[in-house]
Parts: C-alpha cells; structure tokens; sequence
C-alpha cells in the first residue's frame, strides 16, 4: 500500500478527531488551521472527501461495528474503524483499506498494541460489511436537532431529509451569462431554476471556464435569493454578509452598482479574487453589517444562521455544535433586518434569507419583522421565479426550500427567502 494512501487516511481520521473531540470544531475550522497543508492536493481532496463520507455514514458505521466489538475504542481508533468501513461499504478494496488502516494504528505512538483489533475488526467489516450497508436506515440527526425539525416540518419529511443528507450534494454552478453553453461546456445539466449540476465533479479549477471566469460555485438554492430580489441595471444594491460572493457576483453581471459588507477579512479576500478572476466588480467593506449606513434601491440580506439547511454538504455540523447558540443568532438576524430597513429606500426590496431549516430563522423572523413594521410587506410575486413550485410560498409570504425537494434531481441546500417591500 503506497504511503500516500496512509498519510491520506490519518489526515481523514485526524480530522475526525477534531470534529468529534472534546472541544469539537467545525471541519472548515479544522481545515484552516492548517490540518491538511501538508498534503498534496490529491491526498488532501482525498481526506477531507473520506472524512465528509465517513460523517455522513456514522451511524450506519457505529451499528456495524457494534456487532464486532464489546466496547468502543479509544476515539481515535474507533475513527480509523469509522473510516475504514465506511470505505469498505463503498466498495473500497478490502487488502489495502485493512492494511492501510493497520499500518496507522501500528505507527501511532501510544496506541499502536491495537493494531490486531483494528486488522481483526476491519476483516470482518469487509466481509459482512457491504452486504449490510445498504439495508441499513439512513443515519438520523442528533436528537438536539432533530426534535426540533420534526415538530417544524414532520417525521416524514425529516426523513426524507435524512435520505437527501445521507447521498450528499453534487457540485452547481452558476453561469456568468449562458447556462446552456456552460452545462454544454462542463458535462452539466441545466436545473429548473437555472443553475448547472454537475454530479461527478473533479478539480474545480481544472474545470472548462474556470480561469476565463465563465461561472462560480453556488448551490442552487443559494443562487435563488438574487433571483427573486431581480436586481436592475444602474441600481444601487446592497449584499450584507456577504461572504463567501456568489450573490455578490450574481449582482454584479446584473449590471447593478453592488456594495458588498461581510464582516470577515480573510472571507472577503476570497470574494476578492473571485470577483478578479469573473471580472466583475463591486464595492467591498468589511464591517459589521450594522454599522453600514446610506440609502440603496435594493439589499440582500444572507444573515448569519445555524446552517442546518446545508447539512448534505456539512455533515460536520451536527456533531460540531449543540444548539446553544441559536437565541444569539436569532437576535442577530433581528438586529439585521431592522438595521437593513434602514437603509432601504422608499418602494426598495428587502430579500431576506437564511441557509436554515428552523422556522424561527426564517418564517417566524419575518412574521414578527412584518409586526414591526408598518410600511413592509411581503411581495409573493417576485418569488415566482423560474423553477419554483408555488406550493414552497409559506403562509406569511416567504419562500421554504428544502433538501428533500427536487429528489430526482439530487436536492438542495434549506433555505428561507423572503422579499419584503417598503412603502
């Protein structure tokens, strides 16, 4: 087994071992302190692809190995047995994932004496493992999540989006200018909303139109919020929080006059050099989104949320938080809308949305936003865009989109809109 295979797999359980330690972090935290720069680009795709697989599995993993061991290991080692049949049930080649697995026990410097049970357990993995696999349920949100998303949406569909969170997310884009030339150019098809898909993705940057700037990375619910917001040629529009750029970006080929604000340095150097390489342009301020003043014909608002609605592509979330911090994001978005208002001329439009599938980060925000308010309402029509079911605008006005719409398709991240109008 070549030591790359080795070195790509520590670096997976690794991460593991920060997501799911004592102090647990997000992956994109992990990531950028620095766990897989070492690594050269295909190992380091590798791991975090092995480590994102393994989170999604888990469940599915733990019931396997629980017939196969009488305690569980150390975390460390029962991270290299989630990996390890995670990647035997994936059709993984049963000699070299169990040698791999036990050559890194063996070079582990407390933990190296179980390396017999590592090969032992991982044996019997690759013999009963795939057969099992998918016979098993599709692994279940941690109970502090899914409690909540029962009583918001139902157990049927909280199921359903357990499915769409188990298969994962593929890759869309969206084109600069020509959807179709792009879906042509890139292997990809054309969703209804006018995204490109593309379901077996290599290297972005080594993708068709990628230096010449001819499309972005955004899922296809994220891209529908400029959508419905419509933004106009020589209008001055207003993208809060708006890091990491796709709305910015949409904005911009608009024609439109964009203010971009993200509080974030290092996440507005990214939008930055995308701006660069697309060669669109807009004004970039980094500041807290409260703080910003003027008068703007249109603003979008992606407010800061607990990003359950992205769970398919950040499986790591629910194991990195609890919920507690929810109260303090919902205050926030509360502050964001009101402040937004502000700066909001006379018959301007205000599209709020949130990458969440809790209600009181979308539905209900906009409910008690409307009491506020006398001279705000909801503008149902310009959320009949291309592409979507009317049957997703929610009784107060807004737009619920979900990870288990468009199964056929292979989904989309949770996300609430709504475009909320001044008189």
């Amino acid at each position: 087994m070549a030591d790359t295979g080795v070195q790509a797999r520590r670096s997976a359980v690794n991460l593991l071992d920060q997501i799911l330690g004592e102090e647990p972090c997000l992956m994109s935290e992990a990531l950028a302190g620095g766990t897989l720069d070492k690594l050269p680009p295909d190992d380091r795709a590798r791991a975090q692809r092995l480590a994102t697989d393994t989170l999604r599995g888990m469940e599915r993993a733990d019931r396997l190995l629980q017939k196969h061991l009488n305690k569980y290991p150390p975390l460390h080692i029962h991270n290299v047995l989630r990996v390890g049949t995670v990647e035997l049930c994936q059709g993984g080649a049963a000699h070299g994932v169990v040698n791999a697995m036990v050559t890194l026990v063996s070079q582990h410097r407390t933990l190296s004496h179980l390396k017999g049970l590592t090969n032992a357990v991982l044996r019997k993995i690759a013999a009963e493992g795939p057969d099992a696999w998918d016979a098993l349920r599709a692994p279940r949100l941690p109970k502090w999540l899914r409690g909540p998303l029962i009583e918001a949406w139902g157990a049927d569909a909280i199921a359903a989006m357990e499915i769409a969170h188990l298969a994962g997310a593929p890759l869309d884009l969206t084109a600069k200018t020509d959807p179709a030339a792009l879906a042509e150019a890139v292997g990809g098809t054309v969703l209804p909303t006018g995204s490109v898909r593309i379901k077996d993705a290599g290297q972005v940057s080594a993708m068709p139109g990628f230096t010449e700037g001819d499309w972005w990375v955004q899922d296809a619910a994220a891209a529908v919020p400029v959508q419905v917001l419509a933004p106009q040629a020589g209008e001055m529009v207003l993208d809060l929080c708006a890091a990491p750029g796709g709305k910015t970006m949409q904005i911009a080929a608009s024609g439109a006059k964009v203010t971009a604000v993200d509080v974030s340095g290092p996440r507005m150097s990214r939008v930055t050099e995308n701006l660069s390489r697309t060669k669109l342009t807009a004004k970039m301020l980094v500041m807290d989104a409260r703080n910003v003043e003027g008068q703007f014909d249109a603003i979008v608002l992606d407010a800061p949320c607990s990003a359950t609605g992205t769970l398919r592509r950040h499986p790591d979330l629910p194991y990195a938080k609890d919920g507690a911090e929810f109260g303090a994001l919902i205050a926030l978005q509360e502050e964001l809308i009101d402040h937004a208002w502000s700066l909001l001329k006379p018959g301007g439009r205000l599209v709020f949305c949130t990458c969440s599938l809790l209600p009181d980060e979308g539905e209900v925000q906009v409910d008690e936003a409307l009491e506020r308010h006398d001279d705000m309402t909801c503008d149902t029509e310009a959320l009949k865009v291309s592409g979507i079911d009317p049957a997703w605008i929610t009784s107060e006005g807004g737009l619920r989109l979900r990870p288990d719409y468009w199964p056929e398709l292979g989904g989309m991240d949770g996300f609430y809109i709504a475009c909320l109008r001044k008189d």
